[in-house]
Parts: structure tokens; C-alpha cells; sequence
């Protein structure tokens, strides 16, 4: 054929405009990970691509598997691990060059390669408008295909689990479908196929439960009062007739996987169940006991497979060239079976098994050599020579005649010990009632419990429900107190404040914690629930408060931000009313003396509760202050005058109320507050602000402008005539109380406070030795300094 040379410019425009079009319809297709998190009606994602969710927690894409070189399977992954959270096709692997997984105009959402037919997810049985359909991979590890127009959840991931349990996907029973929500473990830790375990929500008992082949092995327990199963430490569940879901404290990366060996794991590492323990014979940990005539006559308590090197004649071995069978069913099959003393997977990829016949036919050696699981029997209930057990029987009857002689003056020894300790303790106990009963002809005024429920709890109690005072159930550490989580016999969670024998609070304000705080029942303040003395322990027992303290929340800069400006001022609003009571509303006036953030707790509803009453003074109703030299407190709260001169009353708590005020406004503490222009601390800042006329400079900028200016103005101006040099010129909390709430007009104007100028409030004055006289509990990070001016005191209030 003949071309004009005038016709070449035109075609080689129509091939490079050809080109280019096919290069961007063949390329659109493809799902970029990069740039989306969700697939529309024409996409495809395939072996080379990747899906991501929208904040990067979890991807889907094809994973090779270790069976075959070419065959693969869509998996969701924990983003930055290689857990592998679910699968669309773990029983039907597909070609690994030319697996798809697409969206087409109809709706259907489908796997397809070369090999086989297309596995269908999804396929709608009625039309769709396909420009509203979008499959989406969520933060939450869920893959949604949806109906944006109709906001219906078409299909999802979730629904259809495999071996691992996310936040917010259910277990139970989908009454929709009535298909069951389950996990079913892999083959192997290679083999995703679904294996011989399966974990399942039993509606009619309200209880999870482990199944190898249909046999029951584990289960969780009961769901107890604080939504805790009894065989599941430290987790809670949300619980409906049909479902069950867990609930995690944070946003920490959560997995929960059923593995192949019958464990229920949590990625981190921790064992959340241990079915594969589980013999038939043994209860503990939620293991179920099977019938007699499942459990064969040659095999004991105590008995079990424990993993050894070694090697076995040949002709000791039995193979099952079975794939299907993980080691959780050779494990199963050599218990059932007398003449079976050990077996090993037969398959590199842990499937199938090797029966070792002999017990004979095993030796053990080191590495380099197969490992086998072993039958460790316990034989020590049975006696098979007679003259052993006479001779043991002898022996044992010449030893302890031997030791009777000594265990009997020991014994007798104690026991004249724990007498007189006996007797201290209840001369101890009987003091400390007798301080209660004196004070309760002066009981509490208003619609407040007069105390008279607080237990005394004995020591071996506190120990079993602290778990022996573990460091799992450690909150945290005030001053010498450490303070531990208990769960009482009745499901109640408490707070358990240890004092050591050289704790700082001693048993004066071990006295002044019973005799007080049992008597002020407020919803502003802690409530203590019972105490134990045993030797010299002193313990008390306090409600537990979920949120811990204020301080955790308010000088974090990441928590901070859950503090918005309503829960701001309900806090302030709370303390204020705690300290009203305190200070008016019981007959005897209660001076606090150590108010903090660190001693204000926060319930689940984050509302505030004031603690640590170890240092409080009562007055009577005459009495309106009092002077000590033994000065305690926290550096930045006291006020000049208690500080300078040992003189405290309800103006000294006043002043503290209005440091912490500004501290909750600002979000950083006053004596770690910094100023580039002058040496201030938080409350001269405070002071400057309001004199140019600037206060709102003083909110924290995490609020975004998101607050109330005129509650705001309130606070600042209560909390500087709170904190003024002189004791005379600060409100009374009632006062405060009704300009916070706009009750009053406030016309006097706050004057320079005290401190007025310095970096660190009293940062070159030191006072003896320091004490540490901390929250009920906060948290370890949380160090404040306390100081002890110490000698005898002379007071005017009632001790």
C-alpha cells in the first residue's frame, strides 16, 4: 500500500491519540492503594494491588500461600504486621498471576483467575443502581460493599469471620440470615483452610465456647455483674440475647485468633483461653470434663503431651498421610488410642500425622533431630511395688515423729504471737470505733449516708481479689501508698490503697481516713467502702474509678483533648460542690488541706470525686482556723498563709480550689507554667491576662475556640479572687458556687495574687524532709512534690 506523505502526520496523530486513551482505560481500572480505600462498580483490584483504609490501620490484597508457589488468597492485614484479620477464600485458593477481585455494573462482588470458577461474595437478587455502590475497607478492619443512595449495608466482611475476632464484629447467631457468626481455626499455622476448632457464642447459656469436631473442650464461664466472663481475665463484653461483642479501653491495634492449636491469643501475645490444656479430665481455666466413656481407661489425671527431640525406629511409626488433619487431631486420635505414645505432623506445613506406637521407640536426643509430642504420664498415684510403699510409708512416719517435737514449740510460739497481736489489733479496732461512735451524736446533715456500711474486710479476701496484689492489678503509686484493683466475690470492682509499715500516713491518718470519709457521703467525693488491718498492714478499700484521676487527663496533651469545655466546668462545678459540703454542710467543718488534680478522681461519666483524706482537720462550729507546724501539702496549691505561718481554715482550701480552677481552664500546671516575656507562674499569668483585658488568652488552645466566653470570664475572675494574698478577701465556696452559676453579680474586682512573680512557688524555701502525700490512686508518670515541716502541732480542731 501507497501512503502520501501528506497523510503520515495525520495517522501518527490518530495512533498517539489511540495510545494514549487505551493507556488510561486500561490503567483507571486498577485500584491504587496510594490514593483510595474503596472500590466502585468497574474496579478490580488485583495480585499486585493493594486497598488500604482510609487511616492506614488495615489493607487488603492477595497473599501468596505456603501450599503452592501459584496459588493465592484475598486476605485483610493489620497494616505494618503480617496478621492476616480475615479471608475471602481460605478453602479455595486461586491463580496468583491472574487473581482479580472485582465490582462489576450489576453489583456483584467476585474473585476470578484463570483456574476454576468466579468465587461469588456478593450477587444482588434484584437490580442495583450501580453509581451507588461503593466497597469500602474501614479503619475498623471491615470490608463493606454498600448502597450509598439507600445507606444499606449490602454485604460485609464481618459477617462471614474466619480465625480472628476484631472490635465491633459480633459472635452469635445472625438472626437475619440465621447463619452463625463463628471463628474455625486454620490446618496449620500455614494452611488457612478451616481447621478443627471453631469458637462460638452460646445463646441459650449465655457463654462462649471452644469446639474441636463438634466436642466441647473450653468455655468462657458465666458473664458476671461487671460484664466479665469468669474465665476471661481483664476483658469486657457487650452481651444480647443472639451476639456478643468485646470492648477495648483504647484505640490500640486489637486481634483476637483462634490457633490451629485450640489457644484463643491476643495478637500482643497474651492467652486469652487455653483450650488445647484441655485433656477431658482437668476443670481449671474454663476446661470442660467429658463423659467417662470418652475419656480411655489408660490415660490419668495429670497426664499430658509434652514437645521433645529425638528420634524412633520406623517400625514404631504409624503414618497418616492425611492434609486435612492438623495436630490438634493427632493429638486427639493418640489420646483416644491406648497404644499410642507420642506422634509428630507427617507434612513439613504441620498437617497430617505420625503415630509413635512403642514407648520404647522413642530416644531423645538434641538439635537437629524431629520433634515429637510425648505422652508425659503421671504415675505417682500408682503403686506398683509393695516394699516401695512400706518403706515410704516408714520413712515418713520416723520423719514426722522427728519433726512433731519442733513443729509443736514453733507452733506454740505463734501462737502466743498472733495472741498478743490478736489482742492489739482489737484494742486498735475498738479505738477506732469508739472514735466513730463519739462523733456520731454530731452526725451528717442532708439526704447523706451516716457511714454506718463500712465493712472490715479480712486480709485473705483483700488477697484473692487483688490476685495476691499483683503488678497486673497495680493502678498505680501514691507517694509510699501503692493502690491495686480489686473485683470483690460479688463482682463489685474496688480500689485497694496498701499502706506500707513506713508509709508517711500512718495510723493517725489511717484514723483520720475512717473517721471521716466513712461519714461524708457526697457525690463529689470518694466513697470508702471498708478497711483491713492485719499485722502491720493498714489498707482501706475505696469505689473504683474507671477514669483514674484529673491529672492523668488534664497535663497530657493527647488526652487533654477529651476534655472538652463542658466537661471542664461540670468538673469545676463538682469540686466546687464537694468543698461547699465539706466545709458547710457536715456539722463538723472539714478542712481538706491537700487539694490537687491528683486528688480529684474521675468516675465513668468522668464526674469529679475528691480523695485522700489522710491530711484533712475537722473543726467545730466555733472554730474558723488553726495553726500547725507540721506543714503539709503540694508545691503551687498552698496558700502564703498556711505555707508561711502553719495557719490553715476553709480559705486555705479556697485558695487551692482557685490554682486548680485555672489549671483546668489553661491545661498545664501552675508551677510548671512558662512565660517567654517574664517569670510568672500560671496564676501572675492569670493576673496579667485579666488586668490588659485578655483573659481568653488564658484558655488552652486544644479547645479550638469552643467554649463559653461568659462561663469562661465567671471561672477566671472567681478563680483570681480565689487565690488573693489576703485569706480575708477570698469567697467563701458558696460564694463561688454562685458566681459560677451567675447567681450573683460579682462587683469586686480580684486584686494581685499571692506568689504574684515567681517561676515555682516556694522554689527556694525547703522545709525538712519531703513526704509524699498523694491521691488515692494515680498514676506512677504523676510525681508531685509534697512538704513536711515537721514537729508537734498546735491545733484547735478536733483530732
Amino acid at each position: 500500500m501507497v501512503c502520501s506523505e501528506k497523510g503520515i502526520p495525520q495517522l501518527l496523530l490518530l495512533f498517539t491519540h489511540f495510545s494514549l486513551f487505551w493507556w488510561i482505560t486500561s490503567t483507571s481500572i486498577y485500584v491504587k492503594a496510594e490514593n483510595i480505600d474503596s472500590m466502585k462498580p468497574g474496579d478490580k483490584l488485583n495480585a499486585t494491588s493493594d486497598l488500604c483504609s482510609k487511616q492506614g490501620r488495615y489493607c487488603m490484597n492477595f497473599n501468596q500461600t505456603t501450599q503452592s508457589e501459584n496459588l493465592t488468597y484475598l486476605s485483610i492485614v493489620a497494616k505494618g504486621t503480617t496478621w492476616v484479620v480475615w479471608i475471602a477464600n481460605r478453602n479455595q485458593l486461586v491463580d496468583k498471576n491472574s487473581a482479580v477481585l472485582s465490582l462489576d455494573y450489576s453489583g456483584v462482588l467476585k474473585i476470578e483467575s484463570k483456574i476454576g470458577e468466579p468465587i461469588i461474595l456478593y450477587s444482588s437478587p434484584q437490580p442495583l443502581n450501580n453509581s451507588t455502590i461503593v466497597a469500602t475497607l474501614l479503619d475498623k478492619g471491615d470490608f463493606v460493599l454498600k448502597d450509598i443512595e439507600k445507606n444499606i449495608v449490602l454485604w460485609q466482611s464481618f459477617d462471614h469471620p474466619t480465625d480472628s475476632w476484631l472490635p465491633e464484629m459480633k459472635l452469635g447467631v445472625n438472626r437475619k440470615t440465621g447463619e452463625n457468626w463463628s471463628l474455625v481455626s486454620y490446618i496449620s499455622g500455614s494452611i488457612p483452610a478451616s481447621g478443627p476448632f471453631r469458637l462460638e457464642w452460646e445463646p441459650t447459656i449465655k457463654e462462649l465456647v471452644i469446639k474441636h469436631r463438634e466436642k466441647v473442650y473450653w468455655t468462657s464461664g458465666k458473664l458476671m455483674k461487671n460484664n466479665r466472663f469468669e474465665n476471661i481475665r481483664g476483658e469486657e463484653f457487650e452481651v444480647k440475647d443472639f451476639e456478643v461483642t468485646y470492648k477495648t479501653p483504647n484505640e490500640e491495634l486489637t486481634i483476637w485468633t483462634l490457633l490451629e492449636t485450640g489457644q484463643l491469643i491476643n495478637r500482643g501475645g497474651v492467652d486469652i483461653a487455653r483450650a488445647d490444656i484441655c485433656y477431658g479430665y482437668n476443670t481449671n481455666g474454663g476446661c470442660q470434663k467429658w463423659r467417662d466413656v470418652e475419656i480411655p481407661a489408660c490415660r490419668n489425671p495429670g497426664d499430658m503431651f509434652d514437645s521433645k527431640l529425638g528420634f524412633s525406629n520406623k517400625d514404631m511409626l504409624y503414618n497418616i498421610e492425611n492434609a486435612s488433619y492438623g495436630i490438634s487431631d493427632c493429638q486427639d486420635m493418640c489420646w483416644s488410642n491406648c497404644s499410642c505414645f507420642g506422634f509428630k505432623p507427617f507434612y513439613d506445613n504441620r498437617t497430617g500425622c505420625v503415630i509413635l506406637v512403642s514407648s520404647n521407640g522413642f530416644n531423645a536426643a538434641g538439635i537437629g533431630f524431629d520433634s515429637f509430642y510425648i505422652l508425659d504420664k503421671n504415675t505417682g498415684h500408682k503403686v506398683s511395688n509393695k516394699w516401695l510403699l512400706i518403706c515410704t510409708g516408714l520413712g515418713t512416719l520416723l520423719l514426722f515423729m522427728g519433726l512433731s517435737i519442733l513443729l509443736r514449740a514453733l507452733m506454740r510460739r505463734k501462737h502466743v504471737l498472733r495472741e498478743n497481736e490478736r489482742i492489739r489489733m482489737q484494742i486498735e479496732i475498738q479505738d477506732l470505733e469508739g472514735s466513730r461512735r463519739d462523733s456520731d451524736s454530731d452526725d451528717l446533715e442532708g439526704n447523706f449516708s451516716s457511714g454506718d456500711d463500712l465493712k472490715v474486710f479480712s486480709y485473705s479476701s483483700i488477697i484473692v481479689a487483688t490476685n495476691g496484689f499483683s503488678s497486673e492489678n497495680k493502678l498505680g503509686q501514691g507517694g509510699f501508698e501503692p493502690v491495686f484493683k480489686g473485683i470483690l466475690p460479688s463482682g463489685q470492682e474496688v480500689a485497694v490503697k496498701k499502706l506500707s509499715k513506713t508509709s508517711g500516713q500512718g495510723m493517725t491518718e489511717f484514723r483520720n481516713e475512717l473517721t471521716l470519709i466513712s461519714k461524708l457521703q457526697h457525690t463529689n467525693l470518694v466513697r470508702l467502702i471498708g478497711h483491713c488491718i492485719h499485722e502491720h498492714e493498714r489498707i482501706l478499700i475505696y469505689e473504683y474509678m474507671p477514669n483514674k484521676s484529673l491529672d492523668f487527663f488534664l497535663f497530657d496533651s493527647t488526652r487533654r483533648k477529651l476534655l472538652d469545655w463542658n466537661k471542664r466546668f461540670s468538673i469545676i462545678e463538682g469540686i466546687a460542690q464537694g468543698l461547699l459540703y465539706l466545709h458547710k454542710y457536715s456539722r463538723l467543718r472539714i478542712i481538706h488541706r491537700d487539694l490537687k488534680a491528683s486528688n480529684i478522681l474521675l468516675d465513668e461519666n468522668m464526674n469529679p470525686k475528691i480523695s485522700d483524706f489522710g491530711v484533712a482537720r475537722m473543726f467545730t462550729r466555733q472554730e474558723t482556723k488553726a495553726n500547725t507546724n507540721r506543714i503539709v501539702g503540694t508545691y503551687g496549691y498552698m496558700s502564703p498563709e498556711y505555707a508561711m505561718e502553719g495557719v490553715f481554715s476553709t480559705k486555705s482550701d479556697v485558695y487551692s480550689f482557685g490554682v486548680l480552677l485555672l489549671e483546668i481552664i489553661n491545661g498545664e500546671k501552675n508551677n510548671s507554667f512558662y512565660c517567654e516575656d517574664r517569670p510568672l507562674n500560671l496564676v501572675g499569668h492569670a493576673w496579667e491576662l485579666w488586668k490588659e483585658g485578655v483573659v481568653l488568652e488564658l484558655v488552652d488552645p486544644l479547645l479550638n475556640e469552643s467554649f463559653s466566653e461568659d462561663e469562661v470570664l465567671r471561672c477566671v475572675h472567681a478563680g483570681l479572687l480565689c487565690v488573693e494574698e489576703n485569706a480575708d478577701d477570698r469567697p467563701t465556696m458558696s460564694n463561688v458556687i454562685a458566681m459560677l452559676t451567675n447567681k450573683i453579680k460579682v462587683d469586686v474586682l480580684p486584686k494581685k495574687p499571692a506568689y504574684y512573680g515567681r517561676t515555682r512557688v516556694f522554689e527556694e524555701e525547703t522545709y525538712g524532709e519531703d513526704v509524699g502525700v498523694d491521691s488515692t490512686y494515680e498514676n506512677s508518670h504523676s510525681h508531685e512534690q509534697s512538704i513536711d515541716r515537721s514537729s508537734e502541732e498546735n491545733t484547735k480542731f478536733i483530732d
